[in-house]
This record gives C-alpha cells, sequence and structure tokens, in this order.
C-alpha cells in the first residue's frame, strides 16, 4: 500500500513541477508578445508620421514644380506641359502604389513571438510522444 501512495505522492509533485513550468514558459511568451506589440506599435507610428510628412513636403514641391514649368513652358504648350507633368504624376503614384502592395505583403507581425511559440509546440510534441 505504501508503494501506491507513494507513486501519487510523486505523480503529484511531478505535475505540480509541470504546471509551474508550463505557467512559466506561458508568461514568458506573453511578456514577449506584449514587447512585440509595443515595438510593432511604435514602429508603425513612426512609419506613419514619416510617410506623412513625405507626403506634405511631396506634394508641395511637386505643386511648386508644376506652376513653375507651366509658367516657364506657357509660351510653347500649356495643354502639353500639363500633360507631360499629368503622366509623370500618374507614372510615380503607380510605382509608389505597386511599392506600397509589396511592402504590405512582406509585413510581418510578431515574427519572434510566433517563432518561439512554433518551437514550444515541437517541443512538447517530442516530449509527449
Amino acid at each position: 500500500m505504501e508503494t501506491t501512495t507513494d507513486h501519487f505522492g510523486q505523480f503529484g509533485t511531478s505535475s505540480k513541477h509541470l504546471a509551474r513550468r508550463l505557467l512559466t514558459i506561458g508568461e514568458n511568451r506573453l511578456e514577449l508578445l506584449m514587447v512585440e506589440v509595443q515595438e510593432e506599435r511604435e514602429h508603425l507610428l513612426h512609419a506613419i508620421l514619416l510617410a506623412l510628412g513625405v507626403a506634405v513636403f511631396s506634394f508641395l514641391a511637386g505643386a511648386a514644380l508644376t506652376v513653375a514649368l507651366v509658367v516657364v513652358l506657357w509660351d510653347f504648350s500649356p495643354v502639353a506641359v500639363l500633360l507631360v507633368l499629368t503622366g509623370l504624376y500618374a507614372a510615380m503614384a503607380a510605382y509608389l502604389y505597386f511599392r506600397f502592395i509589396g511592402l504590405l505583403r512582406a509585413w510581418q507581425t510578431i515574427p519572434a513571438t510566433m517563432d518561439q511559440l512554433r518551437k514550444d509546440r515541437v517541443c512538447l510534441e517530442s516530449i509527449l510522444e
């Protein structure tokens, strides 16, 4: 009889130890996730502010260039100048659009957390087999 209760005592101790380890691993992963979410938020805000600044000053430079070219080339052909500038602006807009789409496709959210969770899953599967 003592061996049976002794086995239950060892099993209880082992399960408590395993539960503590799992909780510690879960806590570490949650902390990593929170840090990465904070970094992503700061990175995104910084990118938005930079993009906004680029957009505003690019618009101002483009408007000033457009006015300057139209004034300088007015005697040649104002319609041709405006059509050429419109074509250049449309081409640049298309180029930037495709760059933006490429950026969105390559965007990775919380990659370190996901990699660590995959490693944890593989490790737990190998232990449980």
